[in-house]
């Protein structure tokens, strides 16, 4: 099984792994937080190791930071957590994001186009947008697909 290190914080919610991406000191942990109040569980913060399984991209927590979270402000806490998670959506976290975003949308993680939400982490609503993007996702029966190259490549050693 390969594995790609990504600086992110990964969540679980309701099983399913969403992958918080952005600079340092966009709100990864603080949205996290929020979502984790709401019922999520915690997978891994800061660093987050992808590993491809043979049904697809699974998060993982990393090795010594287990159940850790950072709250800014406060410190190095221990909270809810699940060891790994199937990848199933991508949130970027910018600001500005479009009004009406294209249907859709896909960014890569670990040789797989992702479905991806970009969202302001700071809104007040924004742990409901992830939680209603996932559930759109969820629902469209969406998963991480393999892209072309690595598909070319599959063929190739079989």
């Amino acid at each position: 099984m390969s594995a790609e290190l990504r600086h992110a914080t990964a969540i679980s919610i309701q099983g399913c792994g969403v992958l918080l991406l952005g600079p340092s000191a966009a709100g990864k942990s603080d949205l996290a937080l929020r979502l984790i109040d709401r019922g999520a569980f915690l997978i891994s913060d800061d660093v987050v190791p992808v590993v491809v399984t043979p049904s697809g991209p699974e998060l993982h927590a990393a090795p010594n930071i287990g159940g850790l979270l950072e709250i800014r402000g406060v410190g190095i806490v221990p909270v809810a957590h699940v060891p790994s998670a199937p990848l199933r959506l991508v949130v970027e976290l910018t600001d500005p994001v479009e009004r009406l975003p294209i249907e859709g949308q896909c960014t890569g993680v670990a040789g797989f186009a992702t479905p991806l939400a970009k969202i302001r982490p700071f809104e007040a609503s924004a742990p409901l947008k992830v939680e209603y993007a996932l559930r759109m996702v969820i629902d469209a029966g969406t998963q991480p697909m393999a892209s072309h190259a690595d598909l070319i490549q599959e063929s190739r050693n079989d």
